[in-house]
């Protein structure tokens, strides 16, 4: 028999494979359902890009002002700022900047990045004054 079972769950997996001789191959693990996280990145990026619409308006034919523009709107909603950089931990910086499907993706995703890798660097002075205490 070379017939096999397949768990498709289009979420993160970690599992393993189990070979049974010639009843083909068993797949087992635990599944993580994404469903919260997909829809928070969904609606940040909807929000993203009502923003660049917005912009777009505003700033015709000038791509990097409505970068620029929509990276100020980011950093002065908190909510909306913790989202992105959620979602690019979770899709990736690539991954986000592919979402946001738009010319100034690359600038406001290079923002993005920047904002993570304070927030580690924040972290990182924390706990080395904690160590040295």
């Amino acid at each position: 028999m070379s017939s096999q079972r397949k768990i498709n769950t289009n979420h993160y997996q970690e599992s393993r494979e189990i070979n049974l001789k010639d009843r083909g191959k068993y797949v087992e693990g635990d599944y993580y359902s994404s469903s919260k996280t997909g829809k928070s990145l969904t609606e940040a990026i909807t929000e993203v890009q009502n923003i660049l619409a917005k912009l777009n308006e505003t700033y015709p034919n000038n791509m990097p002002m409505q970068a620029v523009e929509t990276i100020k709107e980011i950093d002065n909603r908190p909510p909306l700022k913790q989202k992105l950089i959620s979602a690019a931990k979770q899709a990736g910086i690539k991954g986000l900047e592919k979402a946001l499907d738009n010319p100034a993706g690359a600038m406001i995703v290079g923002a993005i990045e920047g904002w993570i890798i304070s927030v580690i660097s924040y972290q990182l002075s924390v706990i080395s004054h904690q160590s040295s205490v």
